[in-house]
């Protein structure tokens, strides 16, 4: 009989070889994230050309640019019924495969209608990926180091947005707009060949009575000598005493707090005003007084930020918890955007102001980023119970995409009403409101597997407590 290794810290985590099973799970499937990145950031270096290409009104430009956020609100809730009927590995693969049909059919759009369908399209593989794939990997990965696991999906984002802004600068020009888009099929080919030979997730085939199965897919994903038995009927017992499963189970008393926390979470991921930065930094540049080829450049900036941010937040997620990092940077990213905010309030062209503007909004960026952008995607797979992590991810990822089109909607007719100085006041607010939510309500989560989570949230009195082996 195989004596059970200790359970390990996220301290003693990066001393133990894991599987490279599980370090293959996180990476494949992270390609997704690169997708999500590219897809969603390619469209600020193409629409100038394919603008002027396809003849485009500004009325038209704004539906281009907004279809892949309608059809991520649409992908979000369909992909959270597929993953709890059929599992998590079917739909990443069928992901895919729409990643690369929308790629290829934006390349080749003749016109506008054709080329805001496949827009759509891509958009319906970016919100079941950004559905789908954090509760993939935070089902199969170990407690102890689950959170860098899944802010891989964050830090896969930020790359293919600093990748979409690398190439659509490269590619400048008449027609390279085609090129731009048609890349994004290469990675999306990657990802559905590499689906192939991955497992199911352990969680989902429990829930499904397979449990043999599982048991048979956490040994190929756990150290030597972990006990497979133990955690196996871990999920067994909590999932038996789940009261109903779906999206009926979402009225439930039981569920409440889990959701208003990954509710909350991702009303605030946009709220805190990232995507006002990075769609319209351009913009904000050029009202600074920086010139046009500066403006072109800040992306680049921007897109190198998010992308220290991911690694910053993949260092910190396990060392220093959720909850804490998201305590003491959030107060940093307000502070940063209400500079920035107050910037705008000595005129615009002085060298003075410009340094203020570029270098707050590149710390509003970093913290942002390395705080609410790292959790975003991992505090909901981690509190939502299993019963219903399927349909309630989706409701969190549909939050999160409808907030940011609001965000992407609004910003620019903000400016134009209020000014810049009272609108990013706004976002610093949310940025306070936001460290309100998370010390009242958000749980640590280091360190404790899934159903320890899901049992200390039935618990109001357990909701901020340390994680278990911390």
């Amino acid at each position: 009989m195989t004596t059970p290794a200790p359970p390990q810290t996220a301290g003693s985590a990066a001393a133990v070889r894991q599987p490279p099973l599980l370090y293959a799970v996180a990476a494949i499937s992270a390609l997704g994230g690169l997708l999500f990145g590219y897809d969603t950031g390619i469209i600020a270096s193409a629409l100038v050309d394919l603008g002027r290409d396809l003849h485009l009104s500004s009325r038209a430009q704004e539906i281009v640019v907004s279809a892949i956020l309608v059809g991520a609100m649409v992908g979000a809730p369909v992909s959270g019924t597929l993953v709890a009927r059929y599992g998590r590995k079917p739909v990443v693969t069928g992901v895919a495969v729409f990643f690369a049909v929308g790629a290829v059919a934006a390349a080749v759009a003749p016109g506008t209608g054709t080329l805001i369908a496949a827009r759509f399209v891509l958009g319906l593989a970016v919100g079941a990926a950004s559905n789908t794939v954090p509760v993939y990997i935070a089902e199969t990965a170990p407690a102890a180091i689950r959170g860098r696991l899944m802010v891989l999906f964050q830090l896969m984002v930020a790359i293919g947005q600093l990748i979409s802004f690398l190439v659509g600068y490269a590619l400048a020009g008449p027609g390279g707009w085609r090129w731009m888009f048609a890349l994004a099929a290469i990675p999306a080919v990657v990802l559905a060949v590499g689906m192939l030979p991955l497992p199911e997730s352990p969680r989902w085939l429990v829930g499904k009575g397979r449990t043999d199965e599982a048991a048979a897919v956490l040994r190929r994903l756990r150290v030597p000598g972990s006990d497979i038995d133990g955690e196996i009927a871990e999920i067994v017992d909590v999932r038996t005493k789940e009261r109903g499963a779906g999206w009926r189970a979402l009225r439930g008393n039981w569920v409440r707090p889990a959701l208003v926390v990954a509710l909350g979470i991702a009303a605030f991921s946009q709220l805190t005003g990232i995507n006002a930065m990075v769609y319209y930094a351009p913009k904000l540049l050029t009202d600074a007084g920086f010139g046009d080829s500066t403006a072109l450049l800040t992306g680049v900036g921007i897109g190198v930020m998010l992308v220290l941010a991911g690694i910053a937040g993949t260092l910190l997620v396990d060392r220093t918890g959720r909850r804490r990092l998201l305590l003491w940077l959030l107060p940093g990213s307000g502070l940063a955007m209400a500079v920035l905010a107050l910037a705008f309030l000595g005129g615009d062209g002085t060298a003075g102001q410009k340094w203020t503007v570029i270098l707050s909004l590149f710390a509003y960026i970093f913290l942002n980023g390395a705080s609410m952008q790292a959790v975003v995607w991992l505090i909901g797979p981690e509190v939502l119970p299993l019963a219903v992590r399927g349909p309630a991810m989706s409701l969190a990822t549909t939050a999160v995409w409808g907030f940011d089109l609001v965000i992407a909607l609004t910003a620019l007719t903000a400016v134009d009403t209020f000014g810049r100085t009272a609108t990013f006041m706004v976002y610093a607010l949310m940025n306070a409101a936001c460290w309100i939510f998370v010390l009242r309500r958000v749980p640590e989560t280091r360190g404790r597997t899934l159903e320890e989570i899901e049992k200390a949230l039935r618990k109001p009195s357990a909701r901020a407590e340390e994680p278990v082996n911390a």
